[in-house]
């Protein structure tokens, strides 16, 4: 008995082999063109922000700008990028790098790996180096979106002919701003450990060479009416909404001398200067304002006065309660006045 012949095996068809490579090709060629009109709305986006900081009187330029990240992120780099507001104040980089996920194009981090400076309207340029110092800018939709900074090691050096600036260095700088729509309110905190600061005289003898602690934390009220097209306006704004700052806590160490507060309301006057009133906590205060009297920060026969209000006041410890009153420009210790209020914006 003879077995019949199998039939020859089919050969199995090409379209099974090609098409996994077919649809690769195709994602690819989408994800090209998806990250290709990414770059061009971050091109855009970002030509559009500029032109209305430039309305608003900033003045914002760069030598050049790269967009890439190919194909996940979006990376921006801008060589010798400058920005100056109106009323004076400037930030200026050898180079800032931008970074962003092409899955997340709001979130953004930015660092300014060869450092920056800083520009004071008044005191000149500062500048500013440090391990790391860098950005993160989120949330935009929300009011205001959310930033923060951070800074390690950094070391700070006024520019030539500025004014000296008060920190040499700091081991760590933070700030954050936070936005929270359902109160209508924001979340302003800085804090900056162990700096070393430029103190000379008194001051600098009672800090010795420990270092220089600072934190504050405050809320904002009615945040979202802080807008304008320029920094007075959003102010004046904000302030009209009734706006007010409310503070947290606040300190700053500098050696045994300490000044500490918990409570605290502000907001701004119309000749831009800073009203309200702060509950203080003083230690070796009378010192201290000894000692700015002697540095010329503030009046000597002025000093003389808040330092008796401050030695008056001293309980045990050393530790002297007191109110800082900022009102009609001026800013007292009881009723010394010590100096001007801080100044928010300048009058035009």
């Amino acid at each position: 008995m003879s077995l019949h012949d199998l039939p020859p095996p089919r050969k199995r068809g090409r379209l099974g082999l090609y098409l996994p490579f077919a649809l690769a090709v195709l994602v690819a060629i989408a994800w090209t063109a998806g990250w290709l009109w990414a770059r061009g709305e971050a091109r855009v986006r970002m030509d559009e922000g500029v032109e209305a900081l430039r309305r608003a009187g900033y003045d914002v330029s760069w030598q050049s700008r790269g967009i890439g990240g190919y194909p996940f992120r979006l990376n921006i780099t801008l060589t010798e990028p400058r920005i100056r507001e109106p009323s004076g104040w400037g930030l200026e980089a050898p180079t800032l790098e931008a970074q962003a996920r092409i899955s997340s194009p709001t979130s953004w981090v930015v660092a300014a790996p060869q450092g920056l400076t800083f520009v004071r309207p008044i005191g000149g340029p500062v500048r500013t180096q440090g391990k790391v110092i860098r950005a993160s800018l989120t949330h935009l939709t929300e009011t205001p979106p959310r930033f923060s900074f951070e800074g390690v090691d950094l070391t700070f050096q006024a520019g030539p002919g500025a004014q000296p600036f008060g920190l040499e260095a700091a081991k760590r700088v933070e700030f954050h701003l936070r936005g929270n729509d359902q109160l209508d309110e924001g979340l302003v905190s800085l804090r900056v450990d162990e700096g070393k600061a430029r103190l000379t005289g008194l001051l600098g003898r009672i800090a010795g060479e420990r270092p220089v602690s600072i934190v504050w934390n405050a809320t904002l009220s009615k945040i979202g009416s802080f807008n304008g097209s320029n920094w007075a306006d959003a102010v004046r704004r904000w302030v009209d909404a009734g706006g007010r700052m409310t503070l947290r806590q606040a300190g700053v160490t500098a050696g045994e001398a300490v000044l500490g507060s918990n409570a605290g309301t502000f907001s701004v006057g119309s000749d831009g200067r800073v009203t309200g009133v702060m509950d203080i906590t003083l230690r070796q205060g009378p010192r201290a304002l000894g000692a700015l009297g002697e540095t010329g920060v503030i009046p000597q026969e002025r000093a003389e006065a808040a330092a008796a209000v401050a030695a008056a006041r001293e309980g045990t410890g050393d530790a002297a309660r007191a109110s800082i009153h900022f009102q009609a420009g001026q800013t007292t210790l009881g009723p010394v006045a010590i100096g001007p209020s801080p100044k928010v914006y300048d009058v035009r």
